[in-house]
């Protein structure tokens, strides 16, 4: 199956690339220098990698947060998927790097990710609480065909019994189905594609970088077929761009189809960070919904709660049309959910793990 999958961002072929150019560069929070690396492929252009030494891997998520997970694993930072609305363009602020093109073309790779995870995972302190990953940047963004990290941090959550789960864009996922397995067989796992979309026009302008949501979709099948529990996420809906009633009722029907355990969507957010960026795209690309999302988000982050409901309304109008047992449940994003909560609803402490994004 993942040989199959038709996607030019999925599984870039890395042998026998070049390394462009090789320097350093001090970073904000790591004590030696990272070594920038650019390489000689077409994904890779204008894209510069840091390689840095992380001292933890492991993030507490505080309690305040009301996510339903207290630990998070991010390998990446930075995502060249690029998506114009993606909740965690403002974390490359704490780098000295902006939340627009630094945030698509600036990338901190942790390459001693996995060895770290397994010490800290050995500690007798641990608990084998749930750590969830891909909740800041997607780890199977198309640069992990080069760095190859998930499979060691995989390998470390197998042999400590950790309970774990995945959110990604990227049918890459598929490369590691038997680590994902092994898991499964010593303590539980799941997994969500986040789909918003399968209008071409909106998916190559809103996430220029992704894989095709068909792919995705045919990875939902092939995971579930694999005893992983998969789901789909339709995040974020924006009004005019890919929330129409018969765009989300045909991903719920797809979803359906691949056996999605689980189907959730939330609303459009626009943090300080994230606005400008989104607003900017929506002047050059659709300057006719300008004006929507001006008074939708004006002063704030989030929509009303009365427009953020009738945002919703298609996904839970799609559901009631096809049926209640169309996908095992449905998760309305209003809830402290792992679909819905982990865009954090409320306040975030600037940097901290609160700050997580689904996209």
């Amino acid at each position: 199956m993942p040989g199959r999958i038709g996607c030019e961002h999925a599984f870039v072929r890395w042998d026998n690339l070049t390394v462009a150019s090789d320097a350093q560069r001090a970073l904000p929070g790591y004590r030696e220098p990272a070594v920038v690396r650019r390489f000689d492929a077409p994904e890779a252009l204008e894209v510069r990698f840091y390689e840095v030494r992380a001292k933890s891997v492991l993030n507490r998520v505080p309690e305040r947060s009301r996510l339903p997970f207290r630990w998070t694993i991010n390998p990446y930072r930075g995502c060249t998927h690029a998506c114009v609305y993606c909740f965690a363009r403002p974390t490359h602020a704490y780098l000295d790097f902006d939340a627009g093109r630094d945030f698509e073309r600036e990338i901190v790779v942790k390459v001693n990710a996995p060895e770290v995870l397994r010490a800290e995972l050995a500690r007798r302190s641990w608990q084998r609480e749930h750590v969830a990953l891909g909740t800041n940047t997607d780890p199977y963004q198309w640069v992990e065909g080069r760095y190859r990290l998930m499979p060691g941090i995989w390998a470390a959550l197998r042999d400590a019994a950790t309970p774990c789960s995945i959110l990604t864009k990227s049918p890459l996922v598929l490369r590691d189905l038997p680590l994902l397995r092994e898991i499964a067989a010593r303590t539980t796992i799941a997994a969500n594609l986040s789909i918003p979309t399968l209008d071409e026009r909106a998916w190559r302008a809103t996430e220029p970088h992704t894989p095709s949501p068909r792919a995705r979709l045919e990875a939902v099948a092939e995971l579930n077929r694999a005893g992983i529990p998969c789901g789909v996420l339709i995040a974020p809906l924006m009004p005019g761009i890919n929330d129409a009633p018969e765009q989300v009722e045909r991903i719920l029907e797809l979803a359906a189809e691949a056996g999605a355990t689980r189907v959730g969507g939330i609303a459009l957010h626009l943090r300080r960070g994230v606005r400008e960026v989104f607003m900017d795209w929506l002047r050059s690309q659709r300057p006719e919904l300008v004006p929507r999302y001006e008074e939708l988000y004006r002063g704030r982050a989030y929509a009303s709660a009365g427009d953020r409901a009738r945002i919703e309304a298609p996904l839970r109008a799609a559901r009631s049309a096809l049926g209640a047992g169309a996908v095992r449940r449905i998760a309305p994003a209003a809830r402290p959910s792992v679909a819905g909560a982990l865009v954090g609803a409320g306040p975030a402490t600037p940097g901290s793990p609160t700050q997580t994004a689904l996209f």
